[in-house]
């Protein structure tokens, strides 16, 4: 029900609304081709990803110390509320605030993502992992439908004609997230133990000491170490597909309110049925294989997007046609989101096959910095590429990182990562055995 629940800011102020509404009509065309509304855009988020990337080692300490991730995720949830219904005062002009405003809380929002995530391993066996990681993604994607789909109908585009009724996004997607949200602080458990030798010491200290422990054992799994770095770029593309696309709709393709909305609706329905439909593909033919695919996917998916004003162009002049890009991108849309749900999923059951049980969290928790260090670079990367040479060219940086991370991913082994898993499982309940034998 989290899942469910936070789409709502996910969709309605990153992708869909709110930044299209803060690049065009907040900051506004200054420079030519929204190059700077866009650089500003792309700082906010990474400067929240980053605050994540530098204080999510600190929480998880607290977090262990206190047995306290409700607690933490209560908080999280409660700013992001709070920051996102203030999004209204955000009107024409007000950039500082809408800026301020979107870094407090996309932080908030993404620490909330690391809190939730801790309690995956909680949640069945390593061997279901990926099947409650796809029926997550996909629950968020209907809650997103939900969400989203309601305000595109009843509050209008993202104009600065139709402002009046559009800054309302801010109070409904907050409202939405209120309320969605509630189950889960009403019967989600808190199954931790409190560890007062962590009570007593310095959070800083503890997370440095967790980060370098972490980084030493990552050498014992090898495959899992270098899948991260695979992930690091695969995210880095994703993260920049959702910041950017549906503003580099309303930028570049230039499409009217009711082909955003269309296309919005196959975006949420194609990526709930890749979540579960590669779910299944993964039980045949196994997670690396279905994580690649889906990267091959994205790879077609970026060169379609930014080849479509071109393609729309040559078929019109070759056949005596005339179509509209925005027509030929919402084609493009389902290639998208068949490989948004999918490839978010695979990812985190290869890291939960690379897991042994007693490290799952642990290395979850890995996962999701690596995660959001990926938002840094990819989101700043493409801020500052479009500066340069517009959006539309840009984007190809996404086919880019999407091609580095297949190709680092080619030399991980499957079955040999899943084995060092289970080894080193075998080898803690020997020496547990053998102390409590002792």
């Amino acid at each position: 029900m989290f899942d469910f629940a936070n789409q709502a800011y996910t969709l309605l102020i990153i992708t869909v609304v709110f930044g299209e509404l803060f690049t065009t009509v907040i900051v506004g065309d200054r420079g030519g081709n929204y190059r700077l509304a866009n650089f500003l855009w792309s700082l906010a988020l990474a400067v929240s990803y980053l605050m994540v990337v530098l204080t999510a080692p600190v929480c998880g300490a607290a977090m262990d110390a206190h047995a306290a991730k409700k607690h933490y995720l209560f908080i999280s949830y409660l700013i992001t509320v709070a920051t996102t219904a203030m999004l209204y005062f955000v009107a024409p002009g007000y950039v500082v605030l809408g800026f301020l405003l979107i870094v407090v809380s996309n932080y908030a929002y993404s620490m909330g993502e690391s809190f939730i995530a801790a309690f995956l391993p909680e949640l069945g066996p390593p061997s279901d992992l990926g099947k409650i990681s796809g029926f997550g993604w996909s629950l968020g994607y209907i809650g997103g439908l939900f969400a989203a789909g309601f305000t595109l109908m009843v509050l209008g585009e993202a104009t600065a004609e139709n402002f009046d009724r559009i800054r309302w996004v801010g109070p409904f997607a907050a409202a939405f997230f209120l309320v969605a949200a509630l189950p889960t602080f009403l019967w989600l458990k808190e199954r931790g133990v409190p560890r007062p030798h962590l009570a007593n010491a310095s959070y800083l200290t503890v997370a440095r000491r967790r980060i370098a422990s972490t980084l030493r054992e990552l050498r014992e799994f090898r495959d899992l170490a270098v899948f991260l770095v695979s992930l690091l770029f695969s995210m880095a593309g994703i993260y920049i597909i959702i910041a950017f696309a549906f503003i580099y709709g309303a930028q570049v393709i230039g499409w009217d309110e009711s082909v955003r909305n269309i296309m919005f609706i196959i975006v949420q329905i194609t990526a709930a049925a890749g979540a579960l439909g590669f779910g299944f593909i993964q039980d045949r033919i196994g997670a690396k294989p279905t994580y690649i695919g889906t990267l091959l996917l994205w790879i077609a998916a970026i060169i379609a997007i930014w080849g479509t004003p071109t393609v729309t162009a040559f078929l019109n002049a070759a056949l005596g046609m005339d179509m509209e890009a925005q027509h030929l991108f919402l084609a493009v849309g389902t290639l998208a989101g068949l490989s948004l749900g999918s490839s978010q999923s695979a990812s985190r059951v290869l890291v939960g096959l690379f897991s042994p049980n007693g490290k799952s969290a642990e290395f979850f928790g890995f996962w999701g910095l690596a995660n959001k260090l990926a938002g840094v670079f990819g989101i700043i990367g493409l801020g500052v590429l479009q500066s340069l040479v517009g959006l539309q060219t840009s984007i190809l940086l996404c086919a880019a990182l999407f091609i580095v991370a297949v190709l680092i991913c080619l030399v991980v082994d499957q079955r040999r990562g899943e084995n060092a898993a289970r080894t080193w499982r075998a080898a803690t309940d020997q020496t547990a055995s053998s102390s409590r034998n002792g």
